[in-house]
């Protein structure tokens, strides 16, 4: 039977007060999505208001367009996907077999707090389905727990944007928390490498990336979590 993934993305569009734009990180999502589609498993994506998430406009500059971008830019049929995810309130855990964040600054703004998805995530996690996230995705899991009351992530070995590297970007003081640092506070044991390096983690069906050259990495644990 074919496997289904669930990606969530954000609907959050403002960099805090900066009047910029923020949103998904692009790589971050098309890197996964390439991978699972390619493996054969169906894709499934939605978002807290349904229709188009915004994407963070720095993500599609030259610097850090690769090739999976490259190839979703050119594929009418992901672009179209995209444009119509489904509002998260319509989407059940019992249709999927694992589900994946993206990052990007959107979700340290909606995501973290937004009682579906974290409903979504504690269905997830006591069902023994993967749960995944990569970058700035992983600050998504904060405040979800178990079956015993407990955050998900304590005592588990997470990775996710590192405060050096939100420091390198220069938005230490734009984000409303720091990935790492609530991370930590929940009980993570969290650990990252140097900056913009290729880091995933995985703790049983707790699979994390920690940087947008994560989203490989990251994505080969959940498919390897699902075989």
């Amino acid at each position: 039977m074919t496997k289904k993934i669930l990606m969530v993305l954000t609907s959050h569009d403002k960099l805090g007060d900066t009047g910029e734009k923020t949103g998904f990180w692009l790589e971050e999502f098309a890197a996964p999505y390439f991978a699972f589609r390619d493996a054969g498993i169906e894709i499934e994506l939605t978002s807290p208001a349904g229709g188009q998430p915004p994407l963070d406009p720095k993500s599609n500059v030259p610097d850090f367009q690769t090739e999976d971008t490259h190839r979703f830019e050119a594929d009418k049929e992901a672009k179209a996907l995209l444009a119509n995810t489904k509002k998260l309130a319509d989407v059940r855990e019992a249709d999927y077999d694992a589900i994946f964040y993206p990052g990007g600054h959107g979700p340290m703004w909606d995501l973290v707090n937004d009682k579906t998805s974290i409903k979504l995530i504690e269905e997830f996690w006591a069902k023994d389905k993967p749960v995944s996230a990569v970058c700035h995705g992983p600050i998504v899991l904060a405040n979800a727990k178990d079956a015993n009351g407990e955050y998900i992530v304590k005592g588990r070995k997470v990775t996710g944007f590192s405060n050096t590297e939100e420091e390198a970007v220069g938005l230490t003081k734009v984000m409303p928390q720091l990935l790492e640092d609530t991370l930590i506070e929940r009980g993570a044991q969290y650990a990252s490498i140097e900056d913009w390096a290729s880091h995933a983690q995985r703790d049983g069906n707790l699979l994390t990336g920690q940087n947008p050259n994560s989203s490989h990495a990251v994505a080969k644990l959940v498919l390897d979590a699902l075989s």
